[in-house]
């Protein structure tokens, strides 16, 4: 089932005082949340590389087990509470005949501070630090400031802008990526009038395995900086992906026909929601959104287009607007359809990359952004590559080399060839 992200409370909403530092305002609405995440993508990765042990029943040696008791982290804000999740690791070391135990790298056992500067530094910059200001900040928030002079720090910065550049550099005739996320994401900068626009496309390989395809500086999402980013990853060597989903506005559609006509488009059910309901009065929104899930989660393409004709019925006369937004896209909406049903969560939206970007995408308005649009680039990757390490695979990761390979799903599932046709 699709989840379509709620906006977070307004930025506008806070105190405007002044009063409280930024770095107490980013711990106090995120330390929370980030540490949790962090935590749980810990343990699903552990959990993940031990999933083909098992005991002579075929139970798992390593499962999930609940949570610890929660604990207080100090941040300078105050304390936060966390609850870490547990696993119950029944291998045992041949050499030692010991248990097995899980041992966080984030939080480990006992520490009462946040260790993780590697995590923390990216996020920091994207919300209107500078070098100057790392010290003091990663002092309060990881207990200590030894060690992170300012000319650490700015040392540590331009090795992550060379990073970048090398990454973007990289060959891609080794890797196939068959379907494709993109999406454009606006940071403020703060020495400069206009924002920095994000170019990011995420993919995912023939092993199912979710990854960083590109992230360029662009303008405004227009067709030209999508082509040149497009085009590039062509000349470096990329093979052009099945499937790409991403929101209608982009001007990344029609570089995509230029430079990979063969794929197919998806459009992002999440935009879409929120483009429907825009053209929509409040009054009417409790009942759209029921019939527009009719549409997306549907049990197949058929039944998809019979919830769009409903949606049609039930809305043209008062809102016409509304109801082209739908019918107007409609191939593109349920495109989806024609692949594993297994992966239908995964194509209908563009929430890998919506979910890496939300807390620097909803945040920005009350801060200064980086100081310039090479530094935004490089923390921006080095904030993806840290949540990449984190990302799983899509369902059934066996059937993206179908997908690949041209095989036929109808209704989600696969199509099995006549042997004697094949013959």
């Amino acid at each position: 089932m699709l989840t379509v992200v709620p906006d977070p409370t307004s930025d506008d909403d806070r105190s405007a005082t002044g009063e409280s530092s930024l770095i107490d305002q980013i711990v106090r609405e995120g330390a929370r949340r980030m540490l949790a995440e962090a935590l749980r993508a810990e343990v699903d990765a552990y959990i993940t590389a031990f999933a083909d042990q098992r005991d002579e029943h075929g139970h798992r040696l390593v499962v999930r087990n609940g949570y610890h008791q929660p604990r207080e982290v100090l941040t300078s804000a105050g304390a936060v509470e966390v609850t870490a999740p547990r696993i119950n690791d029944k291998r045992v070391d041949p050499d030692t005949g010991e248990r097995k135990r899980f041992a966080s790298a984030i939080l480990p056992a006992w520490a009462r501070k946040t260790p993780k500067i590697t995590e923390v530094l990216p996020l920091l910059y994207l919300h209107g630090l500078s070098s100057g200001d790392f010290v003091p900040a990663l002092g309060q928030f990881l207990g200590s400031a030894k060690g992170l002079s300012a000319a650490v720090i700015t040392k540590l910065t331009e090795q992550w802008k060379a990073e970048q550049r090398a990454f973007a550099d990289r060959d891609l005739s080794g890797v196939d990526y068959v379907y494709l996320w993109a999406d454009g994401i606006h940071v403020n900068i703060r020495l400069e009038e206009h924002k920095l626009c994000l170019l990011v496309m995420i993919g995912v390989r023939a092993d199912g395995r979710k990854e960083l395809v590109a992230l360029a500086d662009g303008y405004r999402e227009s067709t030209e900086s999508w082509a040149d980013l497009l085009r590039d990853c062509a000349r470096r060597g990329m093979t052009a992906p099945v499937l790409a989903v991403g929101d209608g506005a982009l001007g990344f559609w029609g570089a995509l026909r230029e430079v990979f006509p063969a794929t197919r488009e998806q459009r992002c059910w999440f935009h879409k929601i929120a483009n429907v309901l825009a053209a929509l009065p409040k009054t009417a929104h409790p009942g759209a959104k029921k019939a527009l899930a009719e549409i997306w989660n549907a049990e197949d393409r058929r039944h998809g287009l019979d919830a769009v004709k409903a949606f049609e019925a039930a809305y043209a006369a008062k809102f016409p607007k509304a109801v082209a937004k739908i019918t107007d896209d409609v191939d593109e909406l349920l495109a989806f359809y024609a692949y594993p049903a297994e992966h239908w969560i995964h194509m209908r939206t563009t929430n890998p990359i919506e979910s890496t970007f939300a807390t620097v995408r909803h945040r920005t308005k009350v801060t200064k952004g980086p100081g310039s649009r090479a530094a935004g680039l490089a923390m921006a990757f080095k904030l993806i590559e840290s949540a990449q390490a984190r990302w799983r695979a899509v369902n059934a990761p066996h059937l993206v080399a179908l997908v690949r390979a041209g095989a036929r799903f109808e209704r989600g599932v696969l199509v099995e060839r006549d042997e004697d046709t094949a013959a």
